[in-house]
């Protein structure tokens, strides 16, 4: 397997991801609130074996041997996100100085560091006050995250020039609010559908904000997608892709890029969007770049029984998976990259998120050996590069994710890090995937081809 450098920009942005409730642990200290995952995970029964992240990588105090880890893997950029609660426990409100200061600091140390801090406002730990309001299925939520924004671009935006709004909001209003096994853990299409237009109008709402407060800050969203396939040819399963499609791709593509809600969706979901008007203008604020997160393809087939949008996916034999049981096709990541230049006109895209889980376990010697984890790490990367290209115009990849934390309802049995955690001792032990990555990186520095 051998990577295309050269097709990368030399200011490639070579980075590491992780989210504030997924590593931070320290749930109640310096005037933290609850979040929506304080609440999920305390509920018996919704987290694998009753994990809960209150310690999780305790990267609050450990994040200075944190930035210590990216240095050792030659990355140069980091994308983290702020924990609304920490900083405003409210979620309206007083602003909490010792939340602020905590990215303050840590924003600090990783520019001393000579890594470009990505910050991402929601990364789904709504606080569990504005989740007693209504959450995402009221307006006020959106509002809010807005001001929320506004106060953490004012305190940042001096030195933090990249920032994302949300993070995956497809999971926080489908899985979280129609599926239900992610906080706050409903199932109620109605309250779904309404929550997802509500994070996209936060999406514009909290982009003026930012850029009100810190001019010159380019905001894009993340959004995880998938390429998506029949599991036959009948009209029936083309029908069920094309709805699956438009539940996981374009109902979050089409309004940020200024083309409104799906109407075939609409119809799908036969719910009555709470819209008023310049609300789609709004959602579709400019973008500055367009982040894509990506671990699978989905296979469906026709399912009118099933819950919107009426599809089920088809297990396909014979088909490589990793430990989260997710079926392994890099070539679903270059697609999609295509598909964002060509499609929607992408100006500037990063890979925000892509990454493997297996059950990883240190050796006698004190290594982790991750085999699996390196040939996925290779072969997604040949396959951004080869879409770079083609034209697609990739500015950057981050990992997922520098460290093994608590993976959500998932708990701790799932490990995704370039980085191993014993999460009884906290020690830290880069895997062989970690070697991997600082090989390619400083081959691209060196401007080779890099053969795994």
């Amino acid at each position: 397997m051998t990577i295309d450098l050269a097709a990368l920009p030399d200011d490639f942005l070579w980075g590491t991801a992780t989210a504030a409730y997924q590593i931070e642990g320290a749930v109640t200290e310096d005037g933290r609130s609850p979040s929506i995952w304080d609440t999920f995970s305390h509920t018996p029964g919704k987290v694998a074996n009753g994990d809960t992240g209150d310690i999780a990588c305790d990267h609050y105090h450990r994040w200075r041997e944190d930035i210590g880890l990216m240095r050792q893997l030659g990355a140069n950029a980091y994308r983290l996100s702020v924990a609304w609660p920490r900083v405003v426990p409210g979620g309206d409100g007083p602003v909490n100085p010792k939340g602020l200061a905590f990215y303050d600091e840590l924003i600090d140390g990783l520019l001393a560091a000579g890594i470009t801090p990505s910050v991402t406002l929601y990364h789904w730990d709504l606080p569990q006050a504005l989740q007693d309001r209504g959450g995402w299925p009221e307006r006020e939520t959106a509002e809010h995250f807005a001001a929320y924004a506004s106060v953490v671009a004012e305190r940042l935006g001096d030195r933090v020039h990249h920032w994302t709004t949300l993070n995956e909001p497809l999971c926080s209003a489908w899985i979280g609010h129609l599926e239900g096994t992610m906080a706050p853990g409903w199932t109620d299409l109605t309250a779904a559908v309404r929550a997802s237009y509500h994070l996209l109008l936060g999406h514009g709402l909290a982009a003026q904000a930012i850029r009100a407060a810190a001019p010159g800050a380019r905001v894009g969203i993340v959004n995880n997608l998938s390429t998506v396939h029949p599991a036959t040819g009948r009209p029936q399963d083309l029908r069920a892709a094309r709805r699956m499609d438009g539940h996981t791709n374009r109902w979050w593509l089409d309004p940020v890029h200024g083309r409104g809600f799906p109407a075939d969706m609409r119809e799908v979901y036969g719910v009555e969007l709470p819209e008023k008007p310049g609300d789609l203008e709004t959602i579709a604020a400019p973008l500055d770049w367009l982040g894509l997160n990506y671990y699978f393809p989905q296979t469906v087939a026709d399912d009118p029984n099933g819950p919107a949008p009426y599809v089920r996916s088809v297990r396909r034999d014979g088909v490589p998976r990793t430990g989260m049981d997710w079926e392994i096709d890099a070539s679903g990541i270059e697609t999609l990259l295509l598909r964002l230049t060509d499609e929607y006109g992408a100006r500037k895209l990063y890979v925000t998120e892509n990454g493997s889980a297996y059950p990883d376990v240190v050796r006698p010697d004190g290594t982790v050996h991750d085999p699996e984890r390196q040939d996925y790490l290779t072969r997604h990367l040949a396959a951004c590069a080869s879409a770079a290209r083609k034209g697609a115009p990739l500015a950057g990849y981050f990992a997922w994710s520098l460290l093994d934390n608590f993976e959500w309802a998932y708990g701790y049995d799932k490990r995704f890090g370039l980085v191993h955690v014993d999460y009884r001792t906290q020690t830290r032990t880069i895997k062989g995937s970690g070697h991997r990555y600082a090989e390619i990186i400083r081959a691209h520095r060196g401007r080779e081809r890099y053969a795994a």
